[in-house]
Order: C-alpha cells, then structure tokens, then sequence
C-alpha cells in the first residue's frame, strides 16, 4: 500500500503496504441514520483516550446485507475481489488471513503478509493483529504488540449494512500524525473497492 509522500523516505509506495494500512488504519463520522450523500459512505475521525493512545476510526455504509459484507472480509473469494490479488483465510480464533500482492508469486512466497485473527463472532466482529514485516516503518515495528484492529459489522436494516473498524494502540507523535492521515486516505480508497464490490459485483484490479 503505499504511503503519502509526507511521511518521507520511510516508506514506499508498494502494494505491501496497502495490507499495513487496511489492517492497522481503520475510522467514525456518520450518525446512526446513514450517510446524506454518497460522499458520506465512507468516513474517518481519530482520537485521543485519557492516557494519550490514539485510536483510528473509520465507519462505511454499504447497500448489501450483512451476510456479503461478511463473506468479503473472511473468504478467500471474497477477499481478493477487493483488498489483495492473492488471498488465504483460515476463519478461527488463531487462524489466519494470509496475503501476496505479488502476483507472479504464491501464498507462503517471500512478500507474503500475515494476519492473525484473534476472535471473532460471526457476522458481528473481527479482531485481527497484523505481524510484524520488514517492510514496516520502525514506529509501527517499536509498537507492534499495542496494535490490533477491531472491525464492527452491524444490519442497519433494508438489506444495509455499517462497518465501524478501530484501529487500536497508536501513540501520540507528530510522526503518527502523518501515519495516520495517510491510513484514513488510503484505506478511503480500498474501502471505496469493497463498496464496489458488495453492492454491484464489481472485482478491483491489482
């Protein structure tokens, strides 16, 4: 995925670090009502707790039932229509959702990412935990074990659907300032494929 060109030299844009971003950059903005136009679909705000952590939020409405928006996060099918052109899920409590950007290369090749799921309810909540790449920029690595992302799905009735994803343990830095705006623009667009693809079928190119 790659990173704005504030962050500096750190890092590259490279599809790697699209999976950094969608696991780790996760944000809120819309009521309970739904978004008033469809520039609202997808929202993101951070803030800060009472010991200075940072949390990341970000909310998307979606025109397809909970079921869809389920499967297109936890099977392999549904994964690479949007988020990675390889994909291999292992739906558990310790499984795992493996990814490759590479195309010319397969699941378990060099470039392979690796998240691990920690729990989740089905059709309800996914909590995942990203391990740590070389490709990571050294904050990220430093804070590694603080970080997870926890990713809501809730029916909002007629067949819509909301997605609130926390992303969990950042810390309180000018450095994380620029990390986070490129996660919220960033996972706007990967976000945006998801959309397309649950609503009208529509795979994204890699």
């Amino acid at each position: 995925m790659s990173f704005v060109p504030r962050w500096g030299s750190l890092l590259h844009r490279t599809m790697s670090h699209r999976f950094v971003a969608l696991v780790l950059g996760l944000a809120l903005g819309c009521s309970s009502t739904g978004p008033k136009t469809p520039a609202q679909a997808i929202s993101h705000s951070v803030r800060t707790t009472a010991t200075g952590e940072r949390i990341l939020t970000e909310t998307v409405w979606l025109d397809a039932p909970v079921a869809d928006v389920w499967a297109a996060y936890t099977t392999s099918e549904g994964w690479t229509a949007w988020a990675s052109p390889k994909a291999k899920i292992d739906l558990r409590a310790g499984g795992s959702i493996l990814t490759q950007y590479d195309k010319s290369k397969a699941i378990g090749d060099a470039g392979t990412n690796r998240l691990t799921i920690v729990s989740y309810v089905p059709e309800e909540m996914l909590t995942l935990k990203a391990d740590v790449a070389a490709n990571w920029p050294e904050l990220l690595k430093q804070d590694a074990e603080n970080l997870c992302n926890v990713i809501l799905f809730e029916p909002m009735g007629k067949g819509r659907t909301r997605i609130r994803a926390f992303g969990l343990g950042y810390g309180n830095s000018p450095e994380y300032d620029a990390l986070l705006d490129f996660f919220a623009q960033a996972n706007a667009g990967l976000l945006a494929g998801l959309k397309r693809y649950v609503e009208d079928g529509v795979r994204s190119e890699f």
